[in-house]
């Protein structure tokens, strides 16, 4: 009787192990892709100040955000059969936004830094940059190395990126302005209130080209590591099968050349706003 009884107590016991180990299955499954599917819509979070990657612009009496992110997102809202959603707000504001479920991923020309890593996931990079300082058209010849020549100089910065840290640590001596808008930034530099301004490439390309008057790069060089060179798509750590199915995105758009039309139809795009 005593063995009968032990025997009832261990499958009772393995009855009630089996239906915790179901809970926290279903507790821990990831469902990222089906709560996307579920309710029709990719939310993606973006600062839109930030050519060619992500800007506003005009088309049929509509404002509406663009540029090379927001031309992948619609890609990837199309592997998932979703509608697209854009939310815009400050750049220093997007990882929390992802982090608090307010957006499903973030695409605002995100570098994939080691202490973003510690908050959240990304995707395989789509871009890969280097970085410039943007000074008013004929200045360029002033300012030749970068560890001297700024010295008490106002460099501007977007807040909380890469190109803060880059100027912190190699434009020794100068008065970093760090802001929220890049577009603060350049109209700033413009109106000589700062006198320089750390860009990745493509966006400082992207201005000396459609204001070809104001702006240009000067001759001083930038060191961009290589830890802070790659572009990405950034998603909760919960979230593994999303960021599968956009890394399935970037791979199919890497190989049939994709990227490169989306960046050059961004930059088409830039050069014809207002």
């Amino acid at each position: 009787m005593k063995k009968k009884k032990n025997l009832y107590i261990l499958v009772a016991f393995m009855a009630l192990f089996c239906v915790v180990l179901t809970a926290c299955g279903k507790k821990d499954a990831d469902n990222s892709v089906q709560k996307i599917k579920d309710k029709k819509t990719l939310v993606v979070g973006t600062s839109a100040d930030y050519a060619p990657f992500e800007f506003p612009v005009v088309q049929n009496g509509q404002k509406k955000i663009t540029g090379y992110d927001m031309l992948l997102a619609n890609k990837i809202a199309d592997q998932l059969g979703v509608k697209l959603k854009i939310v815009n707000t400050e750049f220093p504001s997007l990882v929390s936004e992802l982090k608090n479920n307010k957006v499903d991923i973030v695409m605002a020309g995100m570098v994939s830094t080691k202490e973003r890593k510690k908050a959240v996931a990304f995707s395989k990079s789509y871009f890969n940059v280097q970085n410039q300082v943007l000074v008013r058209k004929g200045e360029g010849n002033k300012f030749q190395d970068a560890a001297t020549d700024f010295k008490n100089k106002a460099v501007g910065v977007q807040q909380t990126t890469t190109q803060e840290k880059i100027a912190k640590e190699q434009m020794k001596g100068s008065n970093v302005v760090s802001e929220g808008k890049v577009t603060s930034l350049t109209t700033e530099l413009r109106t000589n209130k700062l006198d320089a301004v750390v860009l990745e490439n493509t966006v400082a390309a992207t201005y000396v080209k459609k204001f070809p008057e104001q702006y240009e790069i000067a001759k001083a060089k930038l060191n961009t590591p290589k830890d802070i060179q790659n572009i990405n798509v950034a998603t909760r750590k919960s979230d593994k099968k999303l960021t599968a199915e956009i890394n399935k995105v970037i791979n199919k758009e890497e190989k049939n050349g994709g990227l490169k039309q989306m960046l050059q139809k961004a930059q088409q795009l830039q050069l014809e706003s207002n």
